[in-house]
């Protein structure tokens, strides 16, 4: 027999961040009967299977009329292998101007098989040797830490403090790495909303993150999958590659909360000029594309069509797409907050709340771990997510995510009654 030992294999494979995404995946499949206050995922009632044949004959007729493929070109473009940096790339393009002012060549971009792939290719290519290091606000998405894993990049924390991230310790990471022979390559940030944590970075922030990034010479890894979601009366703040006049920022994208996870279709902008011996420049992108040719060849064309699709039947502009996706998320986070206060009013549980997105974060005074979340599930019939997945560092957490996206109005009170009963036994 063939068998392996897993000390023989990538020593990843035994890293928490993979365990945590597999995990984070799969639990709601273990309890059918919680009610999920984990899942990230966008919600479902606004789908409709005749919506896909729709999008595919709009992007069809796309190719046809706008760009002149006869009806070999057109069928050889949808059911063949194709083009490595993607197809959809000019349309995405139109909506990155359209929805964030973002100007863009369609050659600085590179459509990838979700946004965790355009995480893959951005850490690889930047992954020189062993001296380099990527920064992460924490707590962190654990995809990113998890891709940095695979790719033996250490990930080292910066603090979120209050602002979304504390550029003092920003600055302070970076001084110290360097005195330790390390090579910051980037830091990641997810400005709007993030996940885990629900905060954002004001628009004062924001620039002086550009300054500090051009201060000490760092590129900035911009993740975006919820700017699209503020709450009710909350004004949108510029990107930070809509601020960028120095090419710091690296894009991903994602249509998976906005147009649809399925297809498995996200991008990276990469207009960074990578300088070769000989004296000529070359996109960033251009080298991705070569990572990707060798990780996934190209991204799907089936769901390139589908996005392309329901880009081009809302003007390219996914903010008005998403207006009733928009409104349902805004409602959630709002009954989700006001549900806490009148369940926990003296203070001893304290929450935050985010100007939008899909996740708040409950501080509770006793350690909250995978034990609990089973025994959440299994004894009170709700799910949540322990914000300990989110950290590198094994101490305990005091603090769950919740997420408000996926479940209804009529889910939201019992979860809440089902998670206030476990946090009243717990305490």
């Amino acid at each position: 027999m063939a068998d392996l030992d897993i000390a023989d294999l990538h020593g990843a494979l035994t890293d928490k961040a993979l365990n945590s995404m597999n995990f984070l995946n799969e639990v709601a499949q273990h309890y059918p009967d919680a009610i999920s206050l984990a899942a990230g995922r966008p919600a479902e009632e606004f789908y409709a299977i005749e919506d896909l044949h729709s999008y595919l004959d709009t992007f069809c007729d796309h190719l046809r009329d706008e760009l002149g493929y006869d009806d070999a070109a057109v069928r050889r473009t949808v059911f063949q292998y194709g083009r490595t940096k993607g197809i959809v790339h000019r349309l995405v393009a139109r909506n990155l101007l359209a929805d964030e002012g973002i100007t863009v060549d369609p050659e600085a971009l590179v459509v990838t098989v979700g946004c965790q792939e355009a995480m893959v290719l951005a850490l690889r290519a930047l992954r020189k040797d062993s001296h380099d290091v990527l920064l992460a606000v924490a707590p962190s998405y654990v995809g990113i830490t998890g891709a940095a894993r695979l790719l033996d990049l250490p990930v080292l924390p910066v603090a979120g403090g209050n602002d979304g991230i504390d550029l003092e310790d920003l600055v302070a990471v970076v001084k110290a790495a360097r005195a330790d022979g390390l090579r910051p390559r980037a830091c990641y940030v997810m400005p709007d909303f993030a996940n885990p944590s629900g905060l954002s970075l004001d628009l004062e922030t924001r620039q002086r993150l550009l300054d500090v990034a051009a201060e000490q010479d760092l590129l900035l890894l911009e993740d975006n999958p919820y700017g699209l979601f503020p709450a009710e009366g909350v004004d949108r703040v510029p990107t930070l590659k809509a601020l960028d006049t120095e090419r710091r920022v690296i894009y991903l994208g994602s249509f998976a909360k906005t147009a649809l996870p399925g297809a498995r279709v996200g991008y990276v902008v990469a207009d960074q000029l990578v300088a070769h011996p000989d004296g000529t420049t070359s996109l960033l992108a251009d080298e991705l594309s070569k990572i990707k040719s060798m990780v996934t060849v190209n991204t799907s064309a089936i769901g390139q069509a589908m996005i392309g699709g329901k880009l081009l039947q809302h003007g390219c502009s996914l903010v008005a797409a998403n207006t009733r996706e928009r409104s349902t998320y805004a409602a959630n986070l709002r009954a989700l907050t006001e549900g806490l206060a009148a369940r926990f009013p003296d203070g001893e549980v304290t929450w935050n709340v985010p100007s939008g997105g899909f996740f708040l974060v409950v501080t509770v005074p006793f350690p909250v771990n995978d034990a609990l979340l089973a025994k959440s599930a299994q004894d009170y019939g709700v799910l949540w997510t322990p914000m300990s997945h989110f950290y590198d560092a094994d101490a305990p957490v005091n603090a769950l995510r919740l997420s408000c996206s996926s479940v209804t109005p009529a889910e939201l009170e019992p979860a809440l009654d089902r998670l206030a009963a476990l946090i009243r036994d717990q305490l």
